[in-house]
């Protein structure tokens, strides 16, 4: 479940005043997913997807971001991997076309680029590059 960002100022304003009482410095992390402003999305855009590794060698990273911005956002995997056969489960913040990229253990990269999020459900990496479906 994500925080509407109209109650984080509400809420780092709480949590600032229960750390004045504290020895040490309180850090807050809240996670936002990737996006840009909203986009009318229409009845029955569903932006959850799937990267699918189809390929023989594991996925390092896997960034995404809308189609609209210059950068690829952070690494959606953090510490884990997708290894081989194995599936990603992500979700886009916004409707809209997207671009894709990943990094294999080992060196090597694979980009897939203005991709509407509202029609993929899946994302698949092969040997040879990507392709939605």
């Amino acid at each position: 479940m994500t925080m509407p960002r109209r109650l984080l100022p509400a809420i780092l304003a709480l949590l600032g005043a229960a750390a004045v009482s504290a020895c040490a410095p309180q850090t807050v992390y809240v996670p936002t997913p990737v996006g840009v402003a909203p986009v009318p999305s229409g009845p029955g855009c569903d932006t959850r997807f799937q990267l699918v590794n189809n390929s023989s060698r594991t996925i390092l990273t896997f960034q995404y971001s809308h189609a609209s911005l210059s950068s690829w956002g952070v690494d959606q995997l953090g510490q884990n991997v997708v290894a081989p056969g194995q599936v990603w489960n992500a979700r886009a913040a916004n409707a809209g076309a997207y671009d894709f990229r990943i990094t294999w253990v080992g060196g090597g990269a694979a980009e897939l680029r203005n991709i509407n999020i509202c029609a993929a459900s899946r994302i698949y990496v092969t040997n040879r590059g990507m392709y939605a479906q």
